[in-house]
């Protein structure tokens, strides 16, 4: 079990942090989300309701949408632009283990052995999977966001809209817009601040004592 805990010790620590925000953003969500009801004369939920109606669903899926967004797009772009000195950039002229041709070596995973066009979509399964997580989020985001909006349209007598009307109204894509803002300027201040700065230990530094127009992380 200690083992156990040890291989895997850093997506033990991210899962569980991430359902305490969770859990935490449920929590102080169905409080403001029932004070606000109570400000306007409108019936409150129980805790079940409020997990399953828009303002929940519309915040959660608004932020996963903007990082998987964010992850999918870096692992594209580094596949191609460079960054010179950065830790997060392929090195500028030498090649790179990650380009090498998939060799079916005895311990490669199965689609590797497979070959074919099972081997090409392996190839970019990483990005693909990030994308399609962010498509799903981009739909749930949608599907949240138009329920919330429905409900303060019926609270002024107006009549409700599509989701894919909602989409194209300002309130989305500012709510968009604000999360892939900041997610773009966080990964480009990591890209740029890997240059001059450094965390000895962690694998998204350099060592410490390279010089700052080393490119890559070894």
């Amino acid at each position: 079990m200690r083992r156990f805990f040890y291989e895997n010790s850093l997506s033990i620590v991210l899962f569980t942090l991430f359902f305490v925000c969770v859990a935490g953003q449920a929590a102080t969500g169905f409080r403001v989300y029932n004070q606000d009801q109570r400000e306007h004369g409108q019936p409150t939920v129980d805790f079940a309701s409020y997990l399953w109606g828009g303002h929940f669903i519309e915040a959660v899926f608004e932020n996963w949408e903007s990082e998987f967004l964010q992850m999918g797009a870096y692992v594209v772009l580094t596949v191609f632009l460079r960054q010179k000195g950065s830790a997060e950039s392929k090195k500028l002229d030498e090649p790179e283990a990650e380009d090498r041709s998939a060799q079916p070596r005895p311990d490669a995973p199965w689609p590797v052995k497979r070959g074919g066009w099972v081997r090409r979509l392996y190839e970019n399964s990483l990005s693909l999977a990030l994308l399609v997580l962010f498509a799903l989020s981009f739909a749930l985001h949608a599907a949240g966001g138009a329920a919330a909006y429905n409900q303060e349209r019926q609270e002024h007598g107006e009549s409700p809209v599509s989701t894919l009307r909602y989409i194209g109204t300002s309130r989305f894509w500012f709510e968009s817009f604000q999360n892939w803002q900041s997610e773009f300027l966080s990964v480009g201040v990591l890209v740029v601040l890997s240059i001059f700065l450094r965390q000895r230990g962690s694998p998204e530094s350099k060592p410490v004592d390279s010089p700052h127009a080393q490119t890559g992380k070894g």
